[in-house]
């Protein structure tokens, strides 16, 4: 029922309520001043109802079309930008808490990040951090999600802070400790030294906590579920630069430029044991990936927002006929069971 409709039928009662009331004994009635009073008060009443029942629904209007108006911004959103992973949760927890805060900005209601369909828009990243890790974490949005692998092509940079005289069993600070040794021998001209033999192609044996497979399941997994795993065997990386920033026994500090598939964990372990020693990593910051860098690129939470990621959006290219046959010819091949390699090792890898 309309407003107006409602307006009518209580102005209506309350004029026969007045006509009962002021009639006389022969049936005449009789207005006096307190009825026109009360009429004139129901009418103004009913008149401010209405006002504000407009007002009201102007008002939701509004809001619903600036809610639609956000949400057709952030579908129209597409490219790659970096942000701020702190340490603590996954790459994938902090994707999630991401992608809720610009659904509630664009007015959806109840927004669950965690479901994979039906999603307004898409959104992923590239390389993932380890829980322990900070540092720049790619994102793609929209179209730019299929491009994460084309421009995430080049180098990284990392920031490691290592102890020297204890190995653990992940060789990070979230593992145990499962091997202690001196290191009061390691100097820091031999630690620099030793350093040389860790530059340009080297042969490196990924960690066995990682997210490379193993018959279609993570390596991480399988291990946290008591199974025995064998290490992967060693596989070419490049290390384009690497610096001792700081020794402090037992701890040290090394920054780290190197190529896709590269492990900061499994370069501190065989670091240390070339010096006859051990190690493990305390912390670990990603400074660079691909064009972004973090102090120029990533942004922190209080800025994932519609109005800074479009600011700071790199555009994506628009993929060539070569790009789009190749894909087309590649989701038409079956894939037989075989070993995952891990996306090059970004995953979980440092």
């Amino acid at each position: 029922m309309g407003v107006s409709c409602v307006m009518d039928r209580m102005l209506h009662g309350a004029y026969q309520k007045q006509v009962k009331d002021d009639t006389n004994s022969n049936g005449l009635l009789l207005m006096s001043s307190v009825t026109l009073e009360r009429t004139t008060n129901t009418d103004t009443w009913m008149t401010s109802s209405i006002c504000a029942a407009e007002k009201s629904r102007t008002s939701m209007a509004g809001v619903s079309t600036l809610q639609n108006g956000s949400l057709s911004k952030l579908q129209s959103l597409h490219g790659i930008f970096a942000i701020y992973k702190k340490e603590g949760p996954t790459s994938a927890d902090v994707l999630n808490t991401l992608k809720k805060a610009l659904l509630k900005e664009a007015g959806v209601a109840n927004p669950n990040p965690r479901k994979r369909k039906k999603q307004p828009f898409k959104i992923g990243h590239g390389g993932t951090l380890d829980s322990n890790a900070s540092g720049v974490l790619v994102v793609g949005i929209g179209e730019g999600t299929k491009m994460l692998t084309t421009m995430l092509a080049g180098s990284k940079k990392y920031r490691a802070v290592g102890e020297l005289g204890k190995a653990t069993d992940t060789l990070d600070v979230t593992g145990n400790v499962v091997e202690e040794k001196s290191y009061d021998h390691i100097t820091k001209e031999a630690f620099e030294e030793k350093l040389k033999q860790f530059t340009g192609e080297i042969m490196q044996v990924p960690p066995l906590y990682s997210a490379l497979k193993k018959d279609g399941k993570r390596m991480s997994v399988l291990l946290k579920q008591g199974q025995e795993v064998e290490a992967k065997p060693a596989r070419p990386v490049t290390v384009y630069s690497l610096s001792l920033q700081d020794f402090s026994p037992p701890l040290f500090t090394i920054d780290v430029e190197c190529g896709g598939g590269f492990y900061v964990r499994s370069l501190v372990d065989d670091l240390a044991k070339g010096l006859l020693s051990c190690a493990h990593i305390k912390e670990l910051s990603r400074t660079k990936q691909g064009q972004f860098t973090l102090e120029e690129h990533a942004l922190k939470e209080e800025c994932w927002t519609l109005a800074d990621i479009s600011q700071a959006l790199q555009p994506c290219p628009k993929p060539s006929e070569q790009q789009k046959n190749a894909k087309k010819a590649k989701s038409k091949q079956k894939l037989g069971p075989s070993e995952s390699k891990g996306d090059d090792g970004d995953h979980n890898s440092d």
